[in-house]
């Protein structure tokens, strides 16, 4: 099959034919349909991530269509149309058992651990407790830009934080994760403010139904934020995974108020040094994440299928599995608005 690998890093992926996935026992193969760009992706070509070994296939984002299955496999069939976490889980562990597969310790991550989807295939273990069927009326192109920052967007706000309607959110960082938070936020009924350095993107995120929008490179942004919302946001989403935006988050925070850390910290950014006394004089709430289980699928797909949030704006480009290599290098810098994805593994 043709695959695009991190053969050294830092370096344009190497593009060429390798060998076709063996099926697992308990799970499928997949032609891959659609798989998303992602930031994550970055951390993996840049060799910050040390699960990452030179040769990995990356890609976490995406769909597909089963072309085969193994003997322990009894849910799905050739033809299914299915998504999957970016974290697979054993479901057989104390973690799995209690709806926790994001914890499981012997988890496989498709694209960090396990080859991953910018390919023309892609093996699943254990499919019966990781896949979820996707809808008809559910683009493959969309489909696979939610795979990693739209379920975890989804999971922060509803499990970990379990945002309010009427509550005020401030979104640090309008990448696909940001916009996915603000989108979903919206959908419940919160109110939200988008924070960035980039006037680009935040008059997208303006045009997607942010409240307020602040340019973080102009204007202390905790402090317009408490203005903005009468005391302070009573939830924040760091989208970005550095100090800086994780420091505004915390501080821009009313009394009680929660922060979910949805995104990744990385080299030098997985050591911080955050204002514990903003943490302890507002009696706050952290909160880490990482993933959604794929049995909390359905209850986000059934309301795009219901018409209740349109996440279509999310998908800026689609590209062709020789372009992923500039996208992912993109990350590099200020990206643009929108996320990009690969639907066609031909070339």
């Amino acid at each position: 099959m043709l695959a695009a690998q991190i053969t050294e890093f830092n370096a344009p992926l190497t593009l060429g034919q390798v060998a076709d996935p063996v099926c697992p026992v308990d799970g499928v193969v997949l032609r891959v349909l659609a798989c998303g760009v992602c930031r994550s992706d970055w951390h993996a070509w840049n060799g910050s991530d040390p699960d990452v070994k030179l040769g990995q296939i990356p890609g976490h984002e995406y769909c597909g269509e089963v072309i085969e299955t193994g003997a322990q496999c009894r849910d799905w069939k050739v033809g299914d149309r299915v998504i999957a976490p970016f974290i697979l889980a054993c479901n057989r562990c104390p973690s799995c058992a209690a709806g926790h597969q994001t914890t499981c310790p012997t988890q496989a991550v498709p694209g960090f651990t396990h080859p991953g989807a910018f390919a023309e295939y892609i093996a699943v273990p254990q499919a019966d407790g990781n896949l979820a069927r996707l809808p008809d009326s559910i683009d493959v192109t969309l489909a696979a830009a939610l795979g990693c920052r739209t379920t975890t967007a989804w999971h922060a706000l509803t499990d970990r934080a379990a945002l309010a309607p009427g509550e005020w959110v401030a979104v640090f960082g309008t990448g696909g994760v940001g916009l996915s938070a603000l989108l979903l936020a919206k959908a419940i009924g919160a109110r939200v403010i988008c924070v960035d350095i980039v006037p680009e993107k935040l008059s997208f995120a303006k045009s997607l139904g942010a409240d307020h929008v602040v340019n973080s490179a102009e204007a202390d942004a905790p402090a317009a934020i408490r203005d903005l919302t009468g005391g302070g946001a009573h939830l924040a989403i760091e989208a970005l995974g550095i100090e800086t935006t994780t420091r505004a988050a915390m501080q821009c925070l009313r009394k009680l108020g929660r922060m979910v850390q949805v995104g990744m910290p990385a080299g030098k950014h997985t050591e911080m040094t955050l204002p514990m006394d903003a943490l302890y004089s507002g009696q706050l709430a952290l909160f880490g994440t990482r993933g959604m289980p794929g049995w909390r699928y359905p209850s986000l797909l059934n309301m795009i299928d219901a018409g209740q949030v349109d996440l279509s704006p999310l998908v800026a480009r689609e590209i062709t599995l020789s372009q992923a290599s500039d996208e992912v290098a993109a990350f590099n810098g200020l990206t643009p608005p929108g996320v990009a994805v690969i639907t066609d593994f031909s070339r």
